[in-house]
């Protein structure tokens, strides 16, 4: 559901008592985590129970579970995730009594109002990048707020409010919330069209971007990694409204570069040349020395080095932004080792990862391959949204190729109705393997079996998709180990 952004948001300071619907998100909730660490009242349901919610409760919210009209008496904000339908009960009790109501987005900038925002932005690589700029920027003696769209494996928690006048976030251009943010800095990783449901065309979705670098600080930074030719667009862009530009990556037009990169198992590493702020294209290249990271995967170097480029550029020494980055051991869902067993000649390993569009499964399906070393990679992939499936379902297929073998499941639903012209089969039949490397089951329980049986000794395992396809990497490890799914 879209709701408006009002004119004018509030500090959170301002917002009175705030209820969240759909508080156990990864976006809600981490606003809601950052309003709990500065005292403020704090409330909020949702459908499931979980973790992330018993993590709140114990923060100092008042969890439902269940949306009902009377939750929202004596609220003065409702705070709404997209995921809620205009018919949810609380939301329509809230329009009744003329509440305060806010989307995701103006939530997000009513806890950054006051701070240098440093957002991160892009189709593909968000969490991870923002996550990598946290813990440099924690490494070099900052102490930023920050607001990620997945837990940090190192604290286990999405958000925190720092004693610094930073706060970094991770921007989403889904729904356009991007735009409602001032940065002081901003990094873009890369613009590849998605979330076309909500943009309409892939122009509309290029053009969010340009938008997104006209909200930069008059004296802003934009960070943008020129690997991609959408990103480098944006140079044009900044020139144009005279906001400074660094552009990195391993090309050549890079003013911050990657070169001499080793992927090795779980590690990617690489030596980083600088421009320095001498200025860009002509100014020659300087070597500031050898970053080793603990996650394995090209597009990794490219994260790495954009969250390096803005604590450099902030002026924040390489050896400590180095530290933060290679004390770094990732992000919840982005190729995040679940375990692994011991069978008879060798040892299966299983892997989970957000992966949901056609570029992060082929970007994951590389970074497998060096982990995999002489094994087998088997992937288990899940379909996000409908709309996307109907768009790039057969690119998704294609880019699932990659792996060795490949279990597609059914569409995750999420806030769309199901369309029975465009099931997980869409994918499944552009997968290019041969038939007996390719299935399709309808759930859970199915997948996790099925992955259970193609497993070999030396293989790995690797569950992609941005649904509840992380439930299967756990049940199959119990199978592999003897147990029940």
């Amino acid at each position: 559901m879209r709701i408006a952004v009002p004119e004018r948001i509030l500090p959170a300071e301002e917002l009175g008592r705030v209820h969240f619907v759909g508080i156990g998100g990864a976006g809600l909730s981490a606003i809601a985590r950052i309003m709990l660490a500065r005292g403020l009242p704090v409330s909020g349901s949702d459908g499931i129970d979980s973790t992330t919610l018993d993590r709140l409760r114990d923060a100092g919210a008042t969890v439902f579970l269940g949306h009902d009209a009377e939750q929202v008496r004596g609220v003065d904000t409702l705070i709404v995730s997209t995921a809620i339908r205009d018919d949810n009960p609380e939301y329509v009790e809230a329009v009744r009594l003329g509440l305060r109501i806010y989307p995701r987005s103006a939530g997000l900038a009513s806890v950054m109002a006051g701070r240098r925002v440093l957002a991160v932005a892009g189709t593909h690589g968000k969490t991870t990048t923002t996550s990598l700029l946290t813990v440099a920027l924690q490494a070099a003696g900052a102490d930023p707020s920050y607001a990620v769209g997945g837990e940090l494996t190192a604290t286990g928690v999405n958000a925190a409010d720092g004693s610094s006048d930073l706060f970094v976030a991770e921007a989403d251009e889904s729904d356009g919330a991007f735009l409602v943010y001032t940065p002081h800095a901003a990094i873009v990783t890369n613009v590849e069209a998605d979330h076309l449901d909500q943009w309409g065309t892939e122009e509309a979705y290029r053009d969010g971007f340009a938008q997104f670098v006209g909200r930069l600080d008059p004296d802003g930074l934009l960070v943008a990694v020129v690997d991609d030719d959408g990103a480098a667009a944006l140079r044009s862009v900044a020139a144009s409204l005279g906001r400074r530009f660094v552009g990195v990556g391993e090309s050549e037009l890079a003013d911050v570069r990657a070169v001499d990169v080793v992927l090795a198992g779980t590690t990617s590493s690489f030596t980083v040349l600088d421009r320095g702020d001498r200025g860009s294209g002509e100014a020659p290249l300087v070597e500031l020395g050898r970053i080793t990271l603990q996650i394995p995967g090209r597009h990794y170097v490219a994260d790495a080095l954009a969250a390096l480029t803005v604590g450099l550029r902030l002026g924040y020494p390489f050896a400590a932004l180095k530290a933060g980055l290679e004390s770094f051991t990732g992000t919840r869902r982005r190729m995040e080792r679940k375990g692994a067993v011991d069978v008879a000649g060798g040892t299966i390993a299983v892997y989970d990862s957000y992966a949901h569009h056609p570029a992060e499964i082929a970007g994951d399906l590389v970074a497998a391959r060096a982990v995999a070393g002489e094994g087998r990679v088997i992937v288990a992939f899940q379909p996000h949204l409908v709309s996307r499936t109907r768009i790039f379902g057969a690119e998704m297929g294609r880019a699932l190729g990659a792996a060795d073998d490949v279990v597609v499941l059914d569409v995750y639903l999420a806030r769309e109705d199901p369309d029975p012209a465009v099931t997980g089969r869409v994918v499944a039949d552009a997968v290019p393997l041969p038939a007996d490397h390719v299935a399709f089951v309808p759930g859970i329980p199915e997948a996790a079996a099925e992955l259970a049986r193609r497993a070999r000794p030396g293989d790995l395992v690797v569950t992609l998709g941005a649904g509840d396809v992380t439930e299967v990497g756990p049940r199959v490890l119990d199978l592999l180990r003897g147990g029940g799914a």
